[in-house]
């Protein structure tokens, strides 16, 4: 079963989160941050990952700190539920349209950690959500997750949009890249006879 729990208690935040990636996409999100949770559940769909996360942060300061602080919970439960990593794809990619904005995500789960980041989103907020923050998230989810995610946006003007289609985009290319390749199922996928 690849399923992970992670608690996660600071003096900023409170985060109690639950990934299954072998899930249907059902998502329970309650973060504190409405745009956020919006996002989280397209990602669980999209990545047909099964996602609980509870979150009580200090947002009367700003989102900061919860955006941040999931985005560890998060790439923590990938790296727990992804175990000895064997069997999976190990490489995703996907480029997705969201309306005017068409994003390329591409991810290696090696190991190592690496995010580049490509997206030029126009407006500082989305509601009352610091578009600066996402950069943060995933910057925390790679680091994480121990893996590399590409993120690059080929056009698009709307912030909604990019940010919406990025995160679209990284959970297809994850859900490829942690897919176990029957023919390979019990093997590592690298030369090195570890991902690491």
């Amino acid at each position: 079963m690849r399923r992970a729990k992670i608690q996660r208690d600071t003096a900023e935040t409170r985060i109690t989160l639950a990934l299954d990636l072998d899930g249907s996409g059902q998502a329970e999100i309650e973060t504190g941050i409405g745009f956020l949770d919006h996002m989280l559940t397209l990602f669980a769909k999209h990545g047909r990952f099964d996602l609980i996360v509870h979150c009580k942060g200090d947002t009367q300061v700003d989102d900061h700190h919860s955006a941040e602080d999931i985005g560890i919970c998060l790439g923590q439960a990938f790296r727990e539920a992804l175990g000895d990593k064997k069997g999976i794809c190990r490489y995703g990619d996907t480029i997705l349209p969201m309306d005017e904005a068409l994003i390329l995500s591409a991810v290696d789960i090696s190991g190592r950690s690496f995010l580049g980041y490509g997206l030029e989103i126009p407006a500082e907020k989305v509601g009352t959500f610091d578009t600066e923050l996402v950069e943060e998230f995933w910057i925390a989810f790679t680091a994480n997750a121990g893996l590399s995610l590409h993120l690059r946006q080929l056009s698009g003007r709307n912030s909604h949009h990019i940010i919406e289609g990025a995160f679209k985009s990284a959970a297809r290319s994850l859900r490829k890249a942690v897919s176990i390749d029957r023919d390979f199922a019990d093997e590592i996928p690298s030369t090195k006879g570890l991902l690491a």
